[in-house]
This record gives C-alpha cells, structure tokens and sequence, in this order.
C-alpha cells in the first residue's frame, strides 16, 4: 500500500459532524411533517362529509325520504361504502342528525370532540 495506510475510513469527529447537520435538518422538517398530516386528515374529511351529504341529497330527491341508515345508502348506490372518518379512524363512529320529527338520517357529523386547526370543532362541521 502506498500512502497514508491509517486513512481508510472516516474520523469520530467528521461521523459526528454529519449527524449533528442530519439532526438540525430534522428539526426543521418534521414539524412541517405532521402540520402537513394534520391538514390532509382535515381535507379528508371534508370531502368524506360532502360526498355522504351528496349522497343523501340524492336519495332524498329520488325516494322523496330521507335513508334510514347509512348502510342504505351503500346497499342502494349512492355510496361505494361508508366513508371513513379520519379523524376517529373509524367507519362507525359518525354522529347521525335526524330530520325534524322523522327518521332516517338527515346529516351526519364527525364523532370526534378534538379540535381543527381554525380553531372550530370537528363534530360542528
């Protein structure tokens, strides 16, 4: 071997170094990280609640009432499924809102108590 034979890998000092960069860099993105998962769960589910309530719009004008379940909805068409709540994580957990003085299902709600980023509730939109 010709040369320096102790300079073959790289130094404690220069191992530390690129981990400290790799740290601070870290800590600038992964706020940004969870803020960006936060507003894509609050997306979600402000297009969950506009396709069930498009939905149920459209069972009301073709049957005249309001479905009596959400799983009516899927079972004649006018969801695929029941849509996911991202929030609670869950398909079961929306709050039904029945029509004045009937049955069936006139708006459904998140059935979550936590808050959005502005500051509203997410079981009030």
């Amino acid at each position: 071997m010709i040369g320096n034979p102790r300079r073959l890998g790289f130094t404690l000092i220069e191992l530390l170094v690129v981990l400290a960069i790799m740290a601070s860099l870290l800590t600038l993105v992964v706020p940004r990280y969870f803020q960006q998962t936060d507003r894509a769960q609050e997306t979600v589910l402000k297009h969950n609640l506009v396709a069930v309530r498009d939905g149920i719009d459209k069972f009301f004008a073709d049957t005249g009432r309001y479905p009596g379940s959400l799983e009516e909805l899927v079972e004649r068409k006018y969801l695929r499924e029941i849509p996911l709540d991202p929030i609670t994580t869950r398909r079961d957990s929306w709050v039904i809102i029945n029509p004045e003085g009937a049955p069936g299902v006139y708006d459904i709600r998140s059935g979550s108590d936590a808050t959005a980023k502005d500051g509203s509730k997410y079981n009030t939109w």
